[in-house]
């Protein structure tokens, strides 16, 4: 090929590259239009991994778009306080929100099915009913009714059952106790004899210092260390019952996400969904660590008998009869997740409990 002619076709491949990437520019500015939102999450900085699932799914969305599309996150209180993030998302005030649907289970009970309730599904199962067993289409037909759409966000693992200043070694011990613990725990400790109380995460240290409350339940070790209740209440229980798997949700203004281009709304359902994914991990990495430095520091593990777990169960499932007869909203989820529920513990014996068990055995027996 000689110099004039390679120069003539390099020159026309130039001005095609060219001309594709001016079509290819507005296309990819249409696509991905600037978009600004503000989240409101129902935690605190200082819960790093629990707040920090609004920062994730902020950083996904904003680098998969170049930028164009903008989530600000605000911690509780900067907008609204906590337990008000779904209501402003409702009244459009911001987009978003990062919450637990049981924060608002005392407006309808069903708030709280699609996020966990006492005894229900571990993290692994909640994610499966979730994800292939219809659960974000059933808890979004009770949302789509309260103007917004909501998509898994977090979870973190079963909890602890919480700082106890006494042992509690039977129903009677459990008797006139003053317990910092909320929505559907606290009406089923109420039928046991607990007396339920509603405190803000900063008052419950000072409140068991002083002999104000008699016990205080708040997530699991990570989170609980940072807050210092072994030094006051150095009974640590679990399990925590109550929230075997509690689903964080990301929840949108419904109009507004409507209104997204199909793959804006796409990007959030998959940002949430690695969200969701991402903390659960996070949790499973961090709470060794942090239980080793409670015990060191002086806690005391015990576990929750057989006949306090038993008398829960009755009591729970007591309550579910009522609410399953007087609230069609609650049955329809809590029907699906019953139905599920039994088929997860069937097979959860089997294999992976069996495999777990054996190298538990093996860990108590210094051999890992």
């Amino acid at each position: 090929m000689d110099r004039r002619s390679f120069i003539k076709k390099a020159g026309l491949a130039g001005t095609g590259a060219a001309a594709s990437a001016a079509l290819a520019a507005p296309a990819i500015a249409q696509s991905n239009p600037k978009v600004t939102w503000r989240l409101t999450s129902s935690f605190p900085k200082s819960l790093d991994t629990i707040y920090g699932g609004g920062e994730v799914l902020s950083k996904m969305v904003s680098e998969a778009t170049d930028g164009n599309f903008e989530i600000q996150v605000f911690a509780a209180g900067e907008i609204v306080p906590g337990l008000q993030a779904a209501d402003a998302v409702s009244a459009a005030t911001v987009e978003a929100c990062h919450t637990v649907g049981y924060y608002y289970w005392g407006k309808d009970p069903a708030w709280a099915v699609g996020a966990t309730v006492p005894f229900a599904l571990n993290a692994r199962g909640m994610n499966a009913w979730h994800y292939h067993g219809g659960g974000i289409d059933l808890y979004n037909e009770f949302l789509g009714k309260q103007g917004l759409i909501g998509y898994p966000g977090g979870n973190t693992g079963v909890q602890m059952g919480g700082w106890f200043r006494k042992e509690i070694n039977s129903i009677e011990d459990l008797k006139g106790l003053k317990m910092r613990v909320g929505g559907f725990a606290g009406r089923v400790l109420e039928k046991l004899g607990v007396v339920p109380q509603q405190l803000a995460g900063g008052d419950v240290y000072p409140a068991l210092e002083k002999g104000t409350i008699d016990a205080a339940e708040w997530v699991g070790p990570y989170d609980d260390q940072k807050l210092g209740f072994y030094k006051v209440a150095p009974y640590y229980y679990y399990p925590g019952w109550w929230e075997g798997g509690p689903t964080v949700h990301f929840m949108f203004n419904k109009e507004k996400f409507e209104a997204l281009p199909a793959n804006y709304q796409s990007l959030l359902r998959t940002a949430a969904q690695a969200t969701d994914a991402d903390m659960l991990q996070k949790y499973d990495y961090v709470n060794p660590t942090a239980i080793k430095k409670l015990v060191a520091d002086g806690t005391q593990l015990r576990p929750f008998n057989q006949e306090i777990l038993s008398a829960c169960f009755d009591a729970a499932n007591g309550i579910y009869d009522e609410l399953t007869a007087s609230n069609a909203e609650f049955k329809k989820i809590w029907d699906s997740i019953v139905a599920f529920r039994g088929d997860h513990y069937l097979y959860a014996q089997i294999a992976e409990y069996n495999f777990d068990t054996f190298m538990m055995i093996q860990q108590r027996a210094g051999k890992i």
